[in-house]
């Protein structure tokens, strides 16, 4: 099985601008890594949708995900752009689908469109959205899944539902990729979210990283697609892996410390938030992923912004292992 990566670039929200103070020289250093990572094979890069920084709210840069998506489209050539997720509380979902339908073709059919139903309180609440409980979060995304779909596939689409209501929207162009634009749902709800993948996505997003999370969810979501009549093996299997490559020979300690200076992290709790290891170990924590049904992962690699190194050695001495 040929095994496809994707790679995060550097947008504020994880600290990983805090090093750059000029807004110019931080959005150029995150193009930077989308080209550099186009130029080395990656299928995909990704932002997400968050306003404010992680793990604590503080005053430095985090760029909104759909403006850079539209920047990222013009600003590279082969790549596709996603979002590891859209926030559906963030946004009308009509709204959205027609951002994304020109992005599509501002990117000539390079967009991949994730969502999902919002966690982060502290910015919803901030920027004046309340914070419905869980099940109102998933009730209004489970409408605006089928909102989204429906603008990018029909002419006129009439929906009428408890948190949202559409009457015969005309959303042209719908995009160019065919039959419509891919939808990436996140998240391991077993009842709501990954029924909705079975029924209306074409890629899901699950596990960060663990093999035994993933195994899990990947059987419940084929339970849902056998209950659907949906054909399981047509539907993307991502997981999200955060990466620090070391060189054969480096003293881990030492070779992460600026890493886990921004963080205030001991090697301990870095090494619960990422794979720490040489080409060889980062590679079977992939075969476990990849054992576990995934089929593609998306790379996260602290201080990209800074250097490209652990990036690039990734695409050359990792990468190539699965095809």
């Amino acid at each position: 099985m040929s095994i496809t990566f994707g790679t995060f670039v550097p947008q504020g929200w994880r600290m990983d601008l805090v090093e750059i103070r000029d807004p110019l020289a931080q959005y150029a250093a995150m193009t930077d890594v989308a080209r550099a990572a186009e130029d080395v094979g990656y299928d995909s890069v990704w932002v997400y949708d968050h306003f404010h920084t992680v793990p604590t709210p503080t005053m430095e840069t985090t760029f909104e995900c759909w403006t850079i998506t539209a920047g990222l489209a013009r600003d590279t050539q082969r790549i596709k752009i996603g979002q590891m997720v859209t926030c559906n509380g963030y946004r009308n979902p009509a709204l959205l689908a027609k951002i994304a339908s020109t992005i599509d073709v501002m990117s000539a059919g390079r967009l991949l469109c994730g969502l999902g139903a919002g966690w982060y309180e502290h910015e919803w609440r901030a920027y004046g959205y309340g914070f419905p409980d869980i099940p109102d979060r998933m009730r209004a995304f489970r409408e605006a899944c089928e909102i989204i779909v429906r603008m990018w596939t029909e002419e006129r689409p009439v929906f009428r539902g408890k948190y949202y209501t559409i009457d015969g929207p005309i959303n042209e162009p719908r995009g160019i990729q065919k039959p419509h634009i891919p939808l990436w749902l996140g998240g391991g709800g077993e009842k709501v979210t990954l029924r909705l993948v079975a029924r209306w996505a074409q890629a899901c997003n699950v596990g960060n990283g663990n093999p035994d999370v993933i195994r899990q969810k990947l059987a419940i979501l084929k339970g849902h697609c056998d209950d659907l009549g949906r054909n399981y093996d047509e539907i993307v299997r991502s997981t999200s892996m955060n990466i620090v490559l070391l060189d054969d020979d480096a003293d881990a300690e030492s070779a992460t410390e600026r890493i886990r200076a921004t963080y205030g992290w001991t090697m301990a709790q870095l090494r619960q938030q990422a794979v720490v290891g040489t080409a060889d170990e980062v590679a079977a924590r992939v075969q476990a992923v990849v054992d576990a049904g995934a089929n593609y992962i998306i790379t996260y690699f602290p201080r990209v912004a800074y250097d490209h190194a652990m990036m690039r050695r990734f695409a050359s001495e990792v990468a190539p292992r699965f095809r």
